[in-house]
């Protein structure tokens, strides 16, 4: 057998299965050999050459290794071909720059016509994972996050064409991209709905119940904000996440847009099919772009931590068809031992059940980060008032906010390490409570900054309160 660049993982894994282990334990990226879901669909088609570049190992290095293992196991002698390495990686460098070439001729205002033409050659053998990793070479070359979103729709339009043809892989129920797609199929069916009672006269009240039913479309958002975004992040994939959570934000305003326009009855088709299209959009990134790359870069063990916490933040309109978990993971909660130690504390001692009882059973919600701006706990009570789930969990506070907030954030925490303030106060009115948000810089003993907590009040009916109450009304 020849080993090349070229070579599939499937056919190598196919003619020597003892490889697999071996892989595996020469370097732990391999770990996602272990993963059914890619190996029954991106592993079919992966060659040698893009497993080099998603797990960092070189094929010189690689190359030799698995020549001697066959020989070690079969007596087998490998056609290595090392020389055609340095060429795919070549060609697959060209590859990227001519992608990226096209987006910035674009940008530039160039004859789309030509440049479909010239993408519709080059897309042959161009996976979803490498249109968003020209997306984050972009932006990490220096062009505006502002740019690459407003460049999204054009190249997403120019690659449609080149982009139906990839078959997007079918997945175990249960499975997180499976629950996605499910969600899309729902939001498909409403917005059918819409178009249709766009036709008929007078209809608002209808309408306004279709929008309503739309609108749980935010959870969809909020789950890959909280669950999914922050696993991609920890493998630095950042830059299609931060793109894709400004897009949620447009949606989320377009939304809030036309249905203030349904009910003064002053909304125009022209404003509906500008939305839908929008959410059609959005659907098609999803399924042709981001959860194919998703499914490339992350390993089952990870699909595990974006399923553990899902349950918390919701779904919209349905639910995971089955109680779906990898083999090789258990759920956090099964994972971790109850603690029943108690903490000699500075006022008492109390046992870890008492404090998270404490901290969950507060009138507010506290989130805390520490002085490398990792977000490392939140209090679980029972109604918060932002959502947060499990996923946050160490991940840098800037990526938790929505990319037009992030300057705000950054002054604050440059206020608070500096020592120049302690205390940064707001407060909003959203859906006719009034919210109280405020963040305190928490110092050791020395004044040394350790963190920042976030505290969060609906003070709605505290703002009210008049007079003073000094007897109990039980009754």
């Amino acid at each position: 057998m020849e080993l090349s660049a070229s070579t599939k993982v499937a056919d190598l894994l196919t003619k020597y299965p003892f490889l697999k282990e071996l892989l595996i334990n020469f370097d732990p990226h391999f770990s996602a050999l272990n993963n059914p879901v890619i190996m029954r669909t991106l592993g079919r088609i992966a060659t040698m050459s893009k497993v080099s570049f998603m797990t960092g190992v070189s094929l010189e290095e690689l190359f030799p290794f698995i020549a001697a293992e066959v020989k070690k196991k079969t007596g087998e002698t490998l056609l290595v071909k090392l020389d055609a390495v340095a060429e795919q990686a070549d060609e697959s460098a060209q590859r990227l720059d001519a992608l990226k070439g096209i987006i910035k001729d674009l940008h530039k205002g160039g004859d789309k016509q030509l440049l479909t033409e010239r993408f519709n050659e080059l897309i042959k053998d161009v996976a979803p994972w490498e249109i968003a990793n020209m997306e984050q070479q972009l932006m990490a070359e220096g062009m505006p996050q502002e740019e690459i979103k407003r460049l999204c729709d054009v190249h997403v339009e120019v690659f449609k064409k080149s982009l139906d043809k990839k078959v997007v892989p079918g997945l175990p129920s249960g499975h997180p991209v499976h629950t996605f797609m499910l969600e899309n199929r729902a939001a498909e069916d409403i917005m059918k709905e819409i178009e249709a009672a766009c036709g008929i006269a007078d209809n608002m009240k209808q309408l306004s119940a279709l929008f309503e039913r739309l609108s749980a479309l935010d959870v969809h958002y909020v789950r890959k904000e909280n669950q999914l975004f922050p696993i991609l992040e920890a493998k630095g994939i950042s830059g299609p996440s931060k793109v894709m959570w400004s897009l949620h934000d447009d949606i989320r305003a377009m939304l809030k847009d036309v249905k203030a326009k349904i009910r003064s009855g002053s909304v125009k088709e022209v404003d509906i099919n500008a939305l839908l299209h929008m959410i059609n959009d959005m659907i098609y990134k999803e399924e042709h772009i981001f959860f194919p790359m998703a499914l490339e870069s992350l390993a089952e063990e990870d699909w595990g931590r974006v399923r553990d916490g899902e349950d918390e933040v919701g779904y919209a309109w349905v639910k995971p068809e089955s109680n779906w978990q990898p083999s090789s993971y258990a759920m956090s909660g099964e994972r971790m031992a109850e603690n029943t130690g108690r903490l000699n504390l500075d006022t008492g001692l109390l046992t870890i059940e008492q404090i998270n009882l404490i901290l969950t059973n507060l009138p507010v919600d506290i989130s805390f980060v520490n002085e490398q701006d990792e977000v490392v706990y939140y209090s679980q009570t029972p109604e918060r008032i932002f959502p947060r789930s499990p996923g946050i969990i160490g991940r840098k506070v800037q990526n938790c906010h929505p990319p037009k907030s992030v300057d705000t954030v950054e002054k604050i925490l440059e206020a608070f390490k500096a020592g120049t303030r302690d205390v940064a106060d707001f407060w909003i009115q959203m859906k006719g409570r009034f919210l109280h948000i405020r963040y305190f810089a928490v110092r050791d003993k020395e004044g040394k900054y350790k963190g920042t907590l976030e505290v969060s009040q609906d003070v709605t009916e505290i703002r009210d309160l008049q007079g003073q109450k000094r007897l109990l009304d039980w009754n």
